[in-house]
């Protein structure tokens, strides 16, 4: 499963770093996608403490690429 989370984070980040050198609908095809998760973040206040917790994942093109490519490695070890 960390993986997994891993090539979805290096996916992420390397589909915004393409996205970044290239403009037009390529830009819009790698870097736009769904966000799943909790927003806006949950806040607990105890009265003496408050916990603020979010969690958010940013999923794209290059970000299922890289789960994928993750899994097949991950099958090959």
């Amino acid at each position: 499963m960390l993986i997994v989370v891993a090539g979805l984070v290096v996916g992420s980040l390397l589909g915004e770093l393409l996205g970044n050198l290239t403009s037009g609908w390529v830009q819009e095809f790698l870097t736009k996608g769904p966000t799943i998760g909790v927003t806006p973040p949950v806040t607990l206040d105890l009265r003496l403490i408050a916990f603020t917790l979010g969690v958010a994942f940013k999923v794209n093109v290059v970000g299922v690429l890289g789960i994928v490519i993750s899994a097949v490695t991950l099958r090959h070890l």
